[in-house]
């Protein structure tokens, strides 16, 4: 079988590394990061070190997907974060008011997830990735370049280079480092070709506050995690062990929304939001923990018909990364982590045909996730806007946009439409895919046609200017 390196041991790229071990291929994987793994999650989530995660410590949640990959993939995994305290949760709970009331069907099983905080997530995965044979994890150690053999053009890679001068072979590189991969640059001093990239800020602003139930028990929603309230968005996850975080997010460019680092004027925003204010009932872990700077970005590594480098491959945010808001990252990664598994069982003997045939799975299964991200990111900065200055709301002028923007207002008001809108935000179907279900779209518009469009439920602006001025 294959010697397999893969560059960063976060959550996809342990994920990764355990799918192919198990595949009884060699892997080793190399961590910048020099901290070893606490032996607790609480203390991970107290003290570990992990500067190369961005978000270590800001909100993260695992879609129904995630639980339906663990289970028939690594339900060992499945089982550790069961006995650290993850959190079963049933998204279809997640309804609008609005929402009828429905009976539970046999495929409900789909919408339940399993979610935790990324230092709990991490650091059972980085357990059951240090337990695993085949597998050798070494923290502490920096990739510098990549080692190639062949001259300019195509070169093919057949290991990497450490910032200690040691060079690491392998038949495949997998770089697995995430939203800050250097990919470009090692590329370039390799001789390659430019990839192609897509990058643009995502345009959100975050301010995030971690809580600690009182009482042992998870505030149960009033509505959507994920919720739109004028010019600011409220999303709220369930964590382990009777935690879970609070975000308010809105628009970089608007500017008064930077008062929301304070704690006191964040929480008098929190408690104006009927829906939302009783996450407020628990023992604040954090202060506010801002986030700005996240770009969408993804990469290809075939470019007219012809891969830049042969002999690596790239998966989840080291391929693409959108608004985390989402929480779509590790749901995503996990998916691409089995789909490389599988593209590695057919066609790694031969490098130029690997990399079509993963430059092509990634296309078809992964990109059009990517593409129905950005455009959400795009129409919500829209309707951010069109709050702040009283322009006319996204989809109005926007057709493509439309049915998007009906389908969420219509499944607040349908069950069969609510389920189709939880397939989407779960992870579990592309949107292209249910929007094209027969009769879907037109019952989609006709339900949307017959509900106007109800005030957020809570702050207009001038109130919300009041409470953080």
């Amino acid at each position: 079988m294959a010697r397999i390196t893969i560059l960063g041991a976060g959550v996809c790229g342990l994920a990764t590394g355990m799918l192919l071990a198990r595949d009884r291929h060699d892997i080793t994987v190399l961590e910048r990061d020099v901290d070893p793994i606490p032996d607790s999650s609480e203390q991970a989530w107290q003290g570990w070190t992990r500067s190369g995660v961005a978000q270590f410590r800001q909100p993260h949640y695992l879609h129904p997907r995630v639980r339906q990959i663990l289970e028939a993939e690594l339900p060992d995994v499945r089982d550790a974060l069961v006995a650290a305290g993850a959190l079963r949760f049933d998204t279809l709970s997640t309804g609008p008011p609005s929402v009828p009331d429905f009976e539970r069907r046999a495929d409900d099983e789909r919408f339940v997830t399993l979610t935790a905080r990324r230092a709990t997530i991490e650091h059972v995965i980085a357990r059951a990735a240090a337990a695993e044979p085949r597998m050798d994890v070494r923290r502490g150690v920096a990739v510098s370049a990549l080692a190639t053999r062949g001259g300019p053009g195509v070169p093919h890679v057949v290991g990497v280079r450490t910032e200690a001068g040691e060079e690491v072979r392998a038949d495949l590189v997998v770089d697995a480092t995430g939203r800050r991969s250097p990919l470009p640059e090692w590329l370039e001093e390799a001789g390659a070709a430019p990839l192609r990239e897509e990058t643009e800020p995502s345009g959100f602003v975050y301010y995030t506050r971690y809580f600690r139930s009182k009482h042992g028990t998870t505030p149960a929603p009033r509505d959507r995690l994920l919720a739109p309230i004028g010019s600011v968005s409220i999303l709220t996850l369930p964590g382990d062990n009777g935690t879970w975080s609070v975000t308010l997010f809105g628009s970089m460019g608007d500017r008064p929304l930077t008062q929301l680092r304070d704690a006191d004027r964040w929480t008098a925003v929190m408690a104006r939001c009927p829906l939302h204010a009783h996450w407020l009932d628990g023992d604040p872990m954090t202060g506010i923990l801002p986030m700005a700077g996240i770009l969408d970005r993804c990469r290809r590594l075939v470019v007219d018909g012809r891969p830049v480098v042969t002999g690596l491959a790239v998966v989840a945010d080291a391929w693409a990364c959108t608004n985390p808001s989402l929480g779509r990252g590790i749901a995503l990664g996990l998916l691409h982590a089995t789909r490389l598994r599988d593209v590695i069982r057919k066609e790694l003997g031969d490098p130029r045909a690997f990399a079509l045939a993963w430059d092509g799975v990634t296309e078809t299964e992964l990109t059009p996730w990517y593409r129905a991200t950005v455009a959400g990111d795009r129409a919500r900065l829209a309707d951010m806007e069109a709050t702040r200055t009283g322009g006319k709301p996204a989809g109005s002028t926007d057709p493509a946009a439309a049915l998007v923007v009906a389908l969420t207002r219509a499944m607040a008001h349908d069950v069969d439409i609510f389920r189709a809108y939880m397939e989407i935000s779960g992870c579990l179907t592309l949107p292209n895919v249910v929007l094209k279900r027969p009769g879907f779209a037109d019952r989609v518009l006709e339900v949307a046609a017959r509900h106007d469009v109800a005030p957020p439920p809570g702050p207009t602006r001038d109130e919300l200017l009041r409470l953080i001025a």
